[in-house]
């Protein structure tokens, strides 16, 4: 019985196709960059007032001031008070291409508020939807880290823009309308994963990707080897409750969902914070987004040669261990904070790229999205967190930073609890049985992954 990895040895594992398709991906993932962190600039406290014309039909030669001074408001100081203000990734475009535009009409807080939970719903789920399961498992973390790091290109060219265009709704729009050419090219270019296909049963259509993906390489399918591995696929539907029947796939996720809380957190913990460390926040989004590209390349040279297990700890550890040291730094040297941050944010972006990665491969393809669903949902827990925790504050200016480091340090040492997945074939089928050839500890919870010889 041949496997899946055996077919895509004949089509091409990482031929002009794979490459194709790397890149198509590669762009739509710089827009949650703008989604996530645009709020940094949106939610900048510029001077507003009501609108007070209406009192001057009473009082014509009043001035400015005196119309504020008797309709807005003033609190105990004498300050003025302020009281409010393929399918997957298609519609996940569609919904941050309609979501993001239409955010910049908000006529309050409450709708803005409810328009930026929908763009969040779809964000993360277009870099989740990664070109691994179109590859060899040698390349899958080098088509992971590419597409995570236009993220990164993302948030850098959202300091520019945001520079440039200081009107919110303005901004809004400029950011989000390119989204309307990327998903009319993905509709009709954008393939589904062959390999998914197999796992439904769905042979057909299956064979029709594989032979496009080959036809790009100038290569050709077996037949033969179709019919093989028709042999694989299963009838079964999964679903997200599948991940936690057996009990090292249960193990697996649950510190796998505290390792994306961790990294979630310490990453916007840090990134939405960038006006408390004292410098331009232009500047320092810049700064934060540059510091991204290479901590992705450091953690794809790491995790090649180290694995997935040890590093991700020891980002977890480091970026811990950096926001602990932030707190003796005196606040009277910005720049000295910043440095230090910038290597928390160094940190916390290869844990979060990581994390990607290593979770990709610790779940067999017929369960791979709840699993990857499940996890990035207690990240998207942290996002909502970890900007609250700057509250704290109020008791002491370094509690957010200590909170901060505690947790990622604590995932860290949680992590070396997992199975190492360097060079482990990707399983297709949560049924599979482990293999007697693979060394003990090459497996994730015991679901038959292959090591790759």
């Amino acid at each position: 019985m041949s496997s899946f990895g055996d077919v895509l040895k004949e089509v091409g594992e990482f031929g002009l196709f794979q490459k194709s398709l790397l890149v198509a991906l590669c762009i739509p993932s710089i827009f949650p960059a703008f989604d996530v962190s645009s709020q940094v600039f949106v939610g900048l406290s510029f001077s507003h007032y009501c609108n007070t014309d209406w009192i001057l039909e009473r009082g014509p030669n009043l001035t400015k001031e005196r119309q504020r001074n008797l309709t807005i408001p003033v609190d105990k100081d004498g300050g003025f008070e302020k009281f409010g203000r393929r399918f997957v990734i298609l519609l996940s475009i569609l919904l941050l291409l309609l979501f993001g535009v239409i955010t910049a009409f908000s006529p309050n807080i409450y709708v803005y508020i409810i328009f930026k939970f929908l763009c969040g719903s779809s964000g993360s789920v277009i870099i989740m939807n990664t070109s691994v399961e179109w590859t060899d498992v040698s390349k899958s973390a080098l088509c992971t880290m590419s597409i995570i790091s236009f993220f990164s290109i993302g948030q850098m060219l959202l300091s520019g823009i945001a520079y440039l265009i200081r009107n919110w709704r303005i901004l809004q729009l400029v950011l989000f309308s390119p989204l309307v050419i990327i998903l009319m090219t993905f509709f009709w270019l954008l393939p589904e994963s062959s390999r998914w296909l197999m796992t439904q049963d769905r042979k057909e259509e299956a064979e029709k990707e594989l032979h496009r993906a080959a036809k790009m390489n100038k290569r050709r399918v077996p037949g033969h080897l179709l019919e093989k591995i028709n042999l694989e696929s299963t009838p079964d539907r999964k679903n997200m409750t599948d991940i936690f029947h057996k009990s090292d796939l249960r193990k697996c996720t649950l510190i796998m969902s505290f390792n994306w809380f961790a990294a979630s957190f310490l990453f916007y913990g840090l990134g939405l914070n960038i006006e408390s460390f004292g410098l331009n926040i232009y500047l320092t989004q810049l700064i934060f987004g540059a510091v991204e590209i290479p901590a992705n390349m450091a953690c794809l040279t790491m995790i090649q040669s180290f694995g997935r297990r040890i590093c991700q700890a020891g980002f977890l550890f480091l970026g811990g261990v950096s926001c602990l040291v932030a707190t003796a730094v005196p606040r009277a040297l910005p720049e000295a904070v910043t440095v230090i941050a910038m290597v928390g944010k160094f940190s916390a972006t290869a844990a979060f790229t990581k994390v990607y990665v290593y979770t990709a491969e610790l779940y067999p393809t017929d369960i791979r999205h709840s699993g990857m669903g499940v996890n990035s949902m207690c990240a998207r827990v942290a996002g909502i967190l970890s900007p609250l925790v700057r509250f704290l504050q109020a008791y002491h200016y370094s509690i957010p930073m200590v909170v901060y480091g505690i947790i990622p340090m604590a995932a860290g040492c949680l992590s070396l609890l997992l199975p190492e997945t360097l060079n482990v074939e990707l399983q297709d089928h949560i049924e599979l049985k482990k293999s007697t050839n693979a060394p003990e500890g090459s497996q994730c919870c015991d679901d038959g992954m292959e090591e790759k010889l």
